[in-house]
């Protein structure tokens, strides 16, 4: 009578520890856009906690450690409170180890206006070789665009609160010497 229950408690107990003990992986859809926004890279890490990010590492000759080349996160991962005008933008951001933005890619968004505003190559560009200590204001250090400024304005929160997160907390002593 005891036996399910008890078979139950260790099945769990065994789940729990084995699937914690797995690194979190990558997954192929990830990976891709990730060799796009960080192309110097030869291998990605996911890391869960405490801000879900990936790595970046290139490999070295055998016996070498493999240098960190960039961190990249999902805006909706790292800043899920902010919204546009229809709802959460999701985007690829890349950064190099001295908190240079490298890259940003458009995942998803509902916006309306985002066909000629953040969806544009221009947009995403615009944020390559600035730094997360760069105001990044829109109108300033990022173009506006007339009739989707609440988009414009929601997209570059997220950009420039999730890269400083980011940096606060793995990035500090991170960047090579100059």
């Amino acid at each position: 009578m005891h036996r399910v229950p008890t078979l139950t408690l260790v099945l769990t107990v065994a789940l729990a520890l084995t699937a914690h003990a797995q690194p979190p992986s990558v997954t192929e859809a990830d990976e891709a856009a990730l060799r796009r926004l960080i192309p110097t890279a030869d291998r990605f890490e996911l890391v869960q906690s405490p801000s879900r990010h990936f790595r970046a590492y290139r490999e070295l000759m055998p016996g070498g450690e493999a240098p960190l080349v960039g961190l990249a996160f999902f805006t909706t991962d790292l800043t899920p409170r902010i919204y546009a005008y229809k709802g959460r933008i999701t985007m690829l951001v890349g950064l190099d180890p001295a908190g240079g933005l490298i890259g940003v890619h458009v995942v998803h968004h509902y916006e309306p206006f985002g066909y000629f505003s953040i969806d544009l190559p221009e947009f995403q560009t615009q944020f390559v070789g600035k730094s997360i200590l760069d105001p990044l204001g829109v109108g300033v250090d990022v173009d506006a665009v007339s009739r989707a400024t609440i988009t414009v304005e929601a997209a570059t929160r997220a950009i420039r609160q999730g890269a400083r997160q980011l940096a606060r907390e793995f990035l500090v002593g991170q960047a090579p010497p100059k």
